[in-house]
């Protein structure tokens, strides 16, 4: 769930950042019920999506993690880039993070009623516990992964991936570059 590199591709326009963020919990066709912009933003999401998991770069720092997480490699790697996104902030924007997420919260909070039901679940707990900038530090990366673990079930302990991002981070970091 790399929601950080999701609404930061987004731009300046907020509602196409909604709509990115909360693409992955809308299926389908189902997305045409929503406003222009939003629509905007969770194709834009798919697009994204698409693009990336079909690189190369990408593929390869995912395949590192697929033998011990199979699916969920995607996922920690999403994770991970989204901390390198977070820890490398300053590179990206003027703004800093903790600024842009507040803004983003708030207008999160203000859109409440565009929010899937999932996500309006979600996001009390992404906003008390800061997702958006507990990327970018390694507690914070480990306590994303551990909700993860929650959210699927501990199907696979993705929590445990903080060992291959210890081991291969300097690759990680200058794939993510790429």
């Amino acid at each position: 769930m790399n929601f950080l590199a999701h609404i930061f591709l987004s731009g300046e326009n907020d509602k196409l950042k909604l709509g990115n963020f909360m693409a992955d919990s809308i299926r389908g066709n189902t997305y045409k019920k929503y406003p222009k912009e939003i629509k905007k933003g969770i194709l834009l999401h798919r697009a994204i999506d698409s693009f990336t998991d079909t690189h190369p770069i990408y593929r390869q720092s995912k395949h590192r993690l697929h033998e011990k997480y199979g699916h969920y490699s995607g996922v920690i790697m999403d994770i991970f880039y989204d901390h390198y996104l977070a820890k490398n902030w300053s590179n990206y924007s003027c703004e800093k993070l903790e600024d842009y997420a507040e803004r983003f919260y708030e207008f999160a909070k203000e859109n409440h009623h565009l929010l899937t039901d999932r996500i309006k679940g979600m996001l009390p707990y992404m906003i008390a516990r800061n997702w958006l900038v507990s990327y970018s530090n390694l507690a914070g990366l480990e306590m994303i992964l551990f909700q993860m673990d929650h959210k699927t079930k501990n199907r696979v302990a993705m929590h445990e991936a903080m060992v291959e991002l210890a081991q291969f981070d300097k690759q990680f970091e200058q794939e993510f570059f790429v």
